[in-house]
């Protein structure tokens, strides 16, 4: 592995000279939907802006299904994730423990409700019909099995308490609070069946919003709609979408530190160069403005722009962003 060898394995540079279809003769079948992602993403024309809080970009949900009853907690630079599932009562029934939301369904949801609250700068988020759209635009249908996919994670979601805690002098963020205030709970039909998940609005925990409002860090609509099936890859996409415009030289990070962050549970080092590798490649993809390189030792992040430029969406600038 050199130095120079892109992640994406120059799919970006073969649709920007060659266009799709050709750009798809020429790299090998498993590496198609590289090209396909890239070519969506660099052809995208409406510009769409999806908004996250700068939190998570250094910490995520969990991917896989957690025991109901187990903590969720993720260390990043500066900053710590804790996620403790909750008790919700749905119907007529007595409340029961959910726990603590996962995979790329709970992290498509939580970039609905946050692209929303800033767009609309309030802290009531539309759902119904809003938020239907916004999913079937990212290829998410409401009904079938994604749907019920869907339910259960928004339940998650509004079950849990979701608090950021971050370190040093200049800390910001909160450390207390959930995600939601009230909403995301079903509507039941005349059997007390669940029915439909969509309220009308929902309403953010005020402390998240706030903090939310301060940070947020706008991401490209169209990248995310091709990574919303791929929550490694997604969650890679928005750590770069943070992390690379920060940069003002080259900056190597070694595999030790990438398992730290987003492979944990991984026992064996090679296993884990192997699978991030494999769910970097369309992270870059979806990301053309990124400068990133494998390396032996690691990948080595380079300045790059933003997904979104500055001058559409200005994000304040936190401290202490020299790594992580």
């Amino acid at each position: 592995m050199s130095d120079d060898e892109e992640p994406d394995y120059g799919v970006r540079r073969l649709v920007l000279v060659h266009g799709r279809d050709q750009a798809r003769q020429m790299v090998e079948p498993e590496r198609k939907k590289l090209v396909d992602i890239a070519a969506e993403v660099m052809g995208d024309d409406a510009g769409k802006i999806g908004i996250t809080y700068t939190g998570f970009c250094l910490t995520a949900l969990p991917h896989k299904r957690l025991p109901d009853d187990e903590v969720w907690k993720k260390v990043g630079h500066r900053v710590t994730l804790l996620v403790q599932p909750g008790h919700m009562k749905i119907g007529r029934g007595q409340p029961r423990l959910f726990g603590v939301p996962y995979g790329a369904r709970a992290r498509m949801i939580l970039l609905y409700l946050q692209t929303e609250a800033v767009r609309t700068g309030g802290r009531e988020i539309e759902l119904g019909r809003s938020m239907r759209d916004w999913l079937s635009r990212m290829g998410m249908t409401h009904g079938g099995t994604t749907g019920k996919i869907l339910r259960e994670q928004a339940t998650r979601i509004a079950a849990c308490s979701l608090r950021f805690f971050w370190e040093g002098e200049d800390s910001s963020g909160f450390d207390k609070g959930g995600f939601v205030r009230s909403g995301l709970r079903f509507h039941l039909n005349g059997d007390g069946e669940q029915d439909d998940l969509w309220q009308d609005r929902v309403v953010l925990d005020e402390v998240f919003y706030e903090a939310l409002q301060k940070h947020p860090v706008p991401l490209r609509e169209a990248a995310l709609r091709q990574l919303s099936d791929r929550s490694t890859s997604l969650d890679l996409y928005i750590w770069l979408a943070y992390r690379l415009q920060s940069l003002s030289k080259p900056t190597p990070i070694r595999w030790a530190a990438l398992r730290e962050q987003f492979g944990s549970g991984y026992a064996k080092i090679g296993a884990f160069k192997r699978d991030f590798v494999k769910a970097l490649a369309p992270a870059i993809a979806a990301y053309p403005e990124a400068n990133v390189r494998l390396a032996d030792e690691g990948v080595v992040l380079h300045p790059s722009p933003p997904p979104v430029a500055k001058r559409v969406v200005a994000i304040p600038a936190l401290p202490n962003r020299k790594s992580g």
